[in-house]
């Protein structure tokens, strides 16, 4: 790249990206031009920025990040997003590729492979870790896995939600949305994964590594 590439960074802990900031910047071609701390931050960045990458972490306290990637790219298709976070958990990549993200890194990665994956995004090349590729292609084969992975992006974050004890009116606040289509998604939710309880979904998101 001829011009240096302009980053955002999304994570709502801030020494964390204070330390991968400094990674970052440590490459003559990789600028920072903004951060933010929660979903709503990150997309008045990206609306005020236009970054060539933002760096994204899932785990946000106002909006889960899959929906942030959906919500940004239905404003911009041609967004490029790189997901950094600490879920090794083979749906949260599913999830995040599928809603648009170009990339996902784990934390546990070493800082090379952060570094070559928003290279590789700015280039509008999908990359995903290596620690968590062979896991990714094994979740393909497993139906249980296959079903979850079949939820939209935004089933999926109200599904998150729900896992983590909110009420329908709690997610629709998060996500802009009625209680009552929460209500509805949650059904639907339990009808495409074959449960017929809550307690049978909280059994099947156990079995899978979601909560």
């Amino acid at each position: 790249m001829s011009e240096a590439c302009r980053l955002v960074l999304v994570d709502d802990h801030a020494i964390v990206r204070e330390g991968y900031r400094r990674l970052l910047e440590a490459r003559p071609d990789l600028l920072i031009v903004g951060e933010a701390a929660s979903a709503r931050e990150a997309m008045d960045q990206y609306r005020a920025l236009m970054p060539d990458v933002l760096v994204l972490d899932l785990g946000l306290p106002d909006m889960g990040g899959v929906e942030l990637i959906r919500r940004l790219l239905q404003r911009d298709p041609a967004a490029r997003i790189l997901v950094f976070t600490m879920h090794r958990e083979p749906l949260f990549a599913t999830q995040a590729l599928r809603a648009g993200a170009l990339g996902y890194v784990t934390k546990s990665s070493p800082p090379e492979v952060l570094v070559s994956a928003v290279y590789q995004v700015a280039a509008r090349r999908q990359v995903i870790s290596p620690d968590i590729a062979p896991e990714l292609a094994l979740a393909l084969i497993d139906r249980p896995r296959e079903r979850l992975a079949e939820l939209a992006p935004r089933e999926f974050e109200i599904l998150r939600l729900l896992l983590d004890g909110c009420s329908a009116d709690e997610i629709g606040a998060r996500l802009s949305i009625s209680a009552k289509t929460v209500q509805n998604c949650h059904y639907q939710i339990k009808s495409k994964l074959g449960v017929r309880s809550d307690i049978e979904l909280t059994r099947l998101a156990l079995r899978m590594g979601l909560i």
